[in-house]
Order: structure tokens, then sequence, then C-alpha cells
């Protein structure tokens, strides 16, 4: 028999890859013969980065950003392919598990998550996990991260 453990992340509990090796562990365990493999996955939120990374033999970087209710954080990149391809989450910057209140949808933002595609900048691809948000600004956090300006019609940002 071959199993295959192919689960997300269960928020504030396990992430994807813990889940995952504890399954294995658990089927190894009962049925010694069968052969198990581990393969964690993500919906784009919590867990989507480490699933990604583990998978293609990435790296991480480790860059400071605004977490989603303005507090400072450290947030994951995911570096794929030798470094021309990176894994944004979100949720590693602007998701629920970043914040320490409640969230407040007319207070949190994306800034962060903008910030950490500002630090990918030098990847000939960027790919955006987006899932698990603590935020409804519709990027607009994000985009100002970026260098993007909004203006009402009477000239005000």
């Amino acid at each position: 028999m071959h199993v295959v453990c192919a689960p997300d992340s269960f928020r504030g509990t396990m992430t994807a890859s813990e889940a995952a090796r504890a399954m294995a562990a658990a089927i190894t365990a009962a049925e010694p013969a069968w052969s198990v493999d581990a393969c964690p996955v993500g919906d784009g939120g919590e867990g989507t980065l480490e699933a990604i990374v583990e998978a293609a033999g990435g790296r991480y970087e480790h860059v400071p950003v605004i977490g989603p209710d303005g507090s400072t954080l450290t947030a994951r990149l995911g570096w794929l392919a030798a470094g021309s391809t990176a894994f944004v989450e979100l949720a590693e910057a602007s998701g629920l598990t970043r914040l320490s209140n409640p969230p407040d949808p007319t207070r949190t933002t994306t800034y962060g998550t903008g910030q950490l595609i500002a630090a990918a900048a030098a990847a000939r691809t960027i790919i955006v996990g987006l899932g698990g948000s603590a935020t409804c600004d519709g990027g607009v956090g994000m985009t100002q991260a970026l260098g993007g300006r909004f203006e009402v019609d009477d000239g005000r940002t």
C-alpha cells in the first residue's frame, strides 16, 4: 500500500509540514510495511510558503515588515530556483496569525506584504500567495509600500 499525506495547515496548531510529518509517522507506526510520503500543501494562506520552499529545496530570507496591525515583525520570503523566483505569502506579513488582538478591518493593512514584494525585487518571477489575510484594504497598503499613491478627486492622498 502507498499512502500520500497531503494536508494543509491547521490554523493556530500545526503547519502543513508538521501535520504531514505527524500523519506519516502515525501511519508508519501502525503499518510499517506501507510506503508513506509526506507532501504538505497550502491554499495560498498559512503554510503555503513552507510547503513550496520545502518541496522546491528553496531557502528563506527574513524581512522586517509592518504587520497588519501596524506592529513591526519579521516575515519570511521564499527563494526558489537558484534565486530567480521568489514566493511571497500574504499571511506571513498581513495574516490573521500576525494579529495580537481581534482583527479590525478598518485599521489593518497589507503594507508588510508590499514590503516583502519589494524585498523580492531582484527575482525574475515573483509569486504571491493570497490567503489567511487579516485585512480587507484591497491591496492599497501593499501598493503604497511599493511606491503607489492614491488620491481623491480634490488631490488629497
